[in-house]
């Protein structure tokens, strides 16, 4: 059996945004977990997923997600999952760092359509 720890260390990592920080740490065709870092006043574009469904798990912080037409408050603890097609964005309306888990299955990246 192949054993790979994955952490933000190792994991190969990428910026988007206004100085947003992710790390797969997990990427394949079927599933992909990625950890991200959002500064305060971070925002991402509207969109959606054709195929993917998507978990966002905050891990610390509170998140602010507009879906459709509502503005849900996640919070340190707690998940939110979006279906295919769902209409979404996180924003970071706190003062402090934004830390979560985006679990997608399948992978997400070439599957977004921004709205």
């Amino acid at each position: 059996m192949n054993k790979h720890i994955t952490s933000t260390q190792n994991a190969q990592h990428y910026t988007w945004g206004d100085q947003c920080d992710s790390w797969y740490l997990l990427r394949s065709d079927s599933l992909a977990v990625i950890q991200e870092r959002m500064p305060p006043g971070a925002a991402e574009q509207m969109h959606y997923h054709d195929r993917a469904q998507q978990v966002f798990y905050i891990l610390q912080g509170t998140a602010t997600f507009e879906v459709e037409n509502e503005t849900v408050t996640v919070q340190q603890g707690q998940s939110i999952h979006f279906a295919p097609k769902m209409r979404h964005r996180i924003l970071n309306n706190s003062s402090t760092d934004l830390h979560f888990l985006v679990i997608s299955e399948p992978k997400s990246h070439g599957d977004r359509v921004n709205v």
